[in-house]
């Protein structure tokens, strides 16, 4: 499975999202640190979800990166996050 899947099925499960999109923006980095050929290194994840209601940006964060867990996490070499409730 890719690791844009995988993204996107975690944060579904864990927050049943009213919008969300993972952008895989790799490509956009070729010469950078951390790009990988092929892609599935850098991400930009837009997320709306009423469980992020009366959070700060920092817990709203936090949250996102403990529903992907380690494993998502070590496998990416950025990921951007636009996130509202």
């Amino acid at each position: 499975m890719r690791v844009e899947d995988d993204i996107r099925q975690k944060l579904e499960q864990a927050f049943q999202p009213n919008e969300l999109s993972v952008l895989d923006e790799s490509e956009q980095h070729r010469g950078h640190a951390g790009y990988q050929e092929g892609g599935q290194s850098h991400f930009r994840v837009k997320i709306r979800a009423d469980a992020f209601a009366g959070q700060s940006r920092i817990a709203r964060h936090r949250a996102v990166h403990s529903a992907l867990g380690p494993e998502i996490i070590g496998r990416i070499h950025a990921l951007a996050l636009e996130i509202s409730d």
